[in-house]
């Protein structure tokens, strides 16, 4: 079996994860640390649909949880304890690792490693965020503008794809980094639309990525010769950052779909399997709605350890495929519409902490159903649940 050394202590610490002696009964103040720390990573993962990574075009935050993962899965009793939490298999993931030996790194190195540089005449743990090279780069790329000669040919496209947006053939998403940029794709980045109009050879880039010099037109008049990557860090550090749909966009929900369809994910209804009188009162009518990117029977996986499922084991009563369309968005307008009858129930974690999830309503199965009908034709926005007659009403 690995044991922790010295190095793996610091190391640990370092990342946010402190390493204390073994107390009798119960966890540890350092398994409780590690679990902590792991969760963190868990809930980034949820919230971005991918687990964290590493590379300079990366929010320090997500690099920090992506070395403390890597450290994570390297150590045998850390991956023991946190075997039934990791619903996401965070663990056995792969993914980019460090080619650096963080064994072999001193703290200065550690944080160049992170892209963060401490003041020497500081604390180590005051820290100062430099933007990367790249970054300097690409926020350069797109100030650096010319006047677009051939604008009116131009125009008229952009006229189309603004009439397009307004009649909803088309639609505006936010950027994810797996979004394709090639020419004739449509974009918004800094509050103006930008159209890829050409595409010069792809070639690998010092990082050993793909790149392309690109020929970027925006809607003010001006166009850039730009690199691939430059664009695609502006619309990630952008947060107005948009990609603008082709014209034909996929079923919301289908068991068929087309072939350029983008997957978003499913929405899932589940019943609580908890002891907790209220459950036990109101069983058929105790819902938990969410929306999620993994499997749903991945998702629910160790559900009895975790605060958002009750802390107790779940079933599956129903599950909506859907496509193109923002997972985060809906989710939060299927919580707006049945706000009314979220169940506002508190429990307590495994470390004993008060907790109050938020995604439990008391609310029938027919009436969600109804809901996602309503989801389909668009008209859903414009209905509440009313929970005095169990339906939904205008609002």
């Amino acid at each position: 079996m690995v044991r922790f050394t010295d190095e793996d202590d610091a190391l640990l610490a370092e990342l946010g994860v402190e390493i204390e002696t073994k107390r009798q009964g119960g966890r540890t103040p350092r398994e409780e640390r590690i679990i902590a720390g792991f969760e963190e990573i868990q809930r980034f993962t949820e919230e971005y649909g991918r687990a964290p990574q590493h590379g300079e075009d990366r929010d320090i935050f997500e690099r920090l949880y992506a070395v403390r993962l890597d450290r994570l899965r390297e150590l045998e009793e850390c991956r023991a304890l946190l075997a039934p939490l990791d619903h996401q298999e965070l663990l056995a993931g792969g993914g980019y690792v460090i080619a650096t030996d963080p064994d072999d790194l001193d703290d200065d190195a550690l944080l160049a490693e992170l892209g963060v540089e401490a003041d020497a005449s500081s604390n180590i743990t005051e820290l100062r965020h430099v933007r990367s090279a790249d970054e300097k780069r690409a926020a350069e790329d797109i100030a650096n503008r010319d006047r677009c000669e051939d604008f009116d040919k131009f125009k008229p496209l952009f006229e189309k794809v603004q009439q397009e947006i307004e009649s909803g053939e088309r639609q505006t998403r936010p950027f994810e980094l797996k979004a394709e940029i090639r020419p004739g794709t449509w974009f918004i980045v800094g509050g103006q639309k930008a159209y890829v109009a050409e595409a010069g050879e792809v070639f690998t880039n010092a990082q050993g990525r793909t790149d392309a010099r690109l020929r970027v037109i925006f809607d003010n008049g001006t166009e850039s010769n730009l690199l691939m990557r430059s664009l695609q860090r502006a619309l990630n550090k952008d947060e107005a950052g948009r990609r603008i749909t082709d014209p034909v966009a996929g079923p919301l929900f289908s068991d068929e779909h087309a072939e350029d369809d983008e997957a978003s994910g499913t929405i899932y209804v589940l019943r609580s399997k908890s002891d907790h009188p209220m459950v036990t009162a109101n069983r058929d009518l105790v819902h938990k709605i969410g929306v999620t990117n993994l499997d749903v029977e991945q998702r629910i996986a160790g559900a009895r350890l975790q605060p958002t499922f009750l802390m107790a084991d779940v079933e599956i009563v129903a599950t909506y495929r859907l496509f193109n369309i923002s997972r985060t968005r809906l989710e939060n307008l299927i919580h707006r519409v049945f706000e009314p009858a979220r169940l506002e129930i508190g429990i307590k974690d495994r470390f004993g902490r008060p907790v109050v999830p938020r995604e439990w309503f008391l609310v029938p199965l027919f009436v969600v159903d109804e809901a996602v009908e309503k989801i389909k034709d668009g008209t859903i926005t414009e209905y509440t649940y009313d929970p005095g007659s169990a339906a939904l009403k205008k609002a």
